[in-house]
């Protein structure tokens, strides 16, 4: 048997993606036996590695896994435990882990926490909403946002934008449900604005803020909080979209694609810009306001992008949008 599972294991690493498939059937085949000779290759970044078929069979061993997963945990072989561990939350979320390694995870994320200034959030692309810092809890209730855990921004950043953060589930009266993850960042203070436009959180969800709609959102956070804002920054379409609501309703926006671009009337930072290009200072496209999503950030609220230890206060929160389904059945491994 140690010399079949030692050819499928070659085979993974075949050019022919043919022979890569019928090893991985093999190994799938052959069950839970197999896991610790593919455990060494998970997040294995060696070029010749067969990483990604290795990772592939333990996704489709699924639940099978998870029994030798817990036992490596517990008893080794030391060199597998670290990867035993990340694979148990690529396969089940943190709810599939024991009681050991669920409070050894939470206590890492605490020390963290005591020393992760400065924190960086991302600028490239991306969409986010805001809203003034001291009023989280009405954010959180008017979100309607539930199980909210102390993070890092580097976990939250990574939970809501790069992996699964949107779930299908059933509730408890087995009505078909789809909750999201939601990351609110910590405070940042903006010194930069005239004048300064004090201290915000960013909220962070992709599926969140797509299907549930941004503006929407917004307006909803703006009638429990007095204001918020939603941003998008799409590098791929050259697109930039700012929209600023007061007391659950739009006062200016912009969007690239819209017709007519700006809606509203010209907030006060935008004034200099306007008058920067009647004189020639600023290009045409500020004739009539800002058009760069990131601009209007920098004067409205807080641009993502670097914060400095001095700007940041206190830690962001992971939360869910349904009671029945908590950040702990979310699947995939985050870094701390």
């Amino acid at each position: 048997m140690s010399d079949t599972m030692g050819a499928l294991i070659r085979d993974l690493s075949d050019k022919d993606r043919t022979v890569r498939r019928a090893a991985e059937d093999g190994l799938v085949a052959l069950g839970a036996q197999s896991v610790d000779r593919l455990l060494p290759y998970v997040r294995d970044t060696r070029r010749d590695s067969p990483r990604f078929s290795a990772e592939s069979v333990l996704k489709r061993l699924g639940d099978q896994a998870l029994p030798r997963l817990r036992e490596i945990r517990r008893h080794g072989p030391g060199r597998l435990r670290g990867k035993a561990l990340e694979t148990l939350v690529d396969l089940g979320g943190a709810r599939v882990l024991d009681e050991a390694d669920r409070r050894a995870v939470e206590r890492l994320v605490r020390i963290k926490l005591l020393g992760e200034l400065p924190v960086s959030l991302p600028l490239d692309a991306g969409r986010w909403l805001a809203f003034p810092a001291d009023r989280l809890d009405d954010a959180v209730s008017a979100l309607g946002l539930h199980d909210l855990r102390p993070v890092t921004t580097v976990l939250g950043v990574d939970a809501t934008t790069r992996a699964d953060d949107a779930m299908d589930f059933q509730n408890s009266r087995g009505e078909k449900q789809r909750a999201y993850r939601v990351f609110i960042t910590p405070e940042f203070e903006n010194w930069r604005g005239d004048p300064p436009t004090g201290k915000w959180r960013l909220v962070w969800g992709n599926s969140f803020v797509d299907e549930c709609d941004g503006f929407t959102l917004a307006d909803t956070l703006s009638k429990r909080c007095g204001e918020a804002h939603f941003y998008v920054i799409d590098p791929y379409h050259s697109g930039s979209v700012w929209y600023v609501a007061r007391d659950g309703r739009r006062v200016r926006s912009y969007g690239t694609y819209d017709y007519p671009e700006f809606r509203g009337k010209p907030l006060p930072f935008e004034i200099s810009y306007i008058e920067d290009a009647e004189n020639g200072l600023e290009g045409e496209e500020y004739a009539k306001g800002v058009p760069d999503a990131g601009i209007a950030a920098d004067h409205l609220s807080v641009e993502p992008g670097p914060m400095s230890a001095e700007e940041t206060r206190g830690h962001g929160w992971l939360a869910t949008t349904h009671p029945d389904l908590p950040n702990s059945h979310f699947k995939g491994a985050l870094p701390i």
